[in-house]
């Protein structure tokens, strides 16, 4: 049976931008964006996820809201482009908590290049994993994500 990761995401959003990591791209060509974001570890809920998360990643103290949007990524149904793992990720409308800046971490991931704000009406213009661009842009619009 073939395993599903649970992932734990952050949507930041502030005047009308949106904060996202950059990743050098696995081949090379450039880069791609993520939400802080990463997999439940054993014993945690998914807010303490996305509280880690957002800390380890960009470097922020978040408030936790509401569920925002479920997306799943399949591989097969991908061609593999962000690799072999079945996922399904958990977005969590977050808001910085007073005084957290972001800023790339010390030691950050080995493909991690940098920590941005992209402007909302920039993201189709972007590579962002997984492929959740229109999901982002509907929640910031107010329309009902599909999932």
């Amino acid at each position: 049976m073939e395993k599903i990761r649970l992932r734990a995401c952050a949507l930041i959003i502030k005047d009308g931008a949106i904060l996202l990591i950059e990743y050098e791209n696995d081949n090379g060509d450039g880069v791609h964006y993520n939400l802080p974001a990463g997999g439940i570890e054993p014993g945690e809920t998914f807010v303490e996820a996305v509280i880690r998360e957002a800390k380890e990643e960009a470097c922020v103290d978040v408030e936790v809201g509401p569920v925002a949007f479920v997306y799943e990524y399949q591989p097969t149904k991908s061609n593999y482009i962000y690799g072999d793992t079945h996922s399904v990720g958990i977005t969590f409308k977050c808001e910085l908590k007073s005084g957290s800046y972001p800023k790339l971490p010390q030691k950050p991931d080995t493909k991690q290049t940098d920590v941005k704000w992209i402007p909302i009406l920039k993201l189709h213009s972007i590579q962002l994993y997984s492929e959740i661009n229109q999901d982002i842009i509907d929640y910031y619009s107010g329309e009902k994500v599909a999932t």
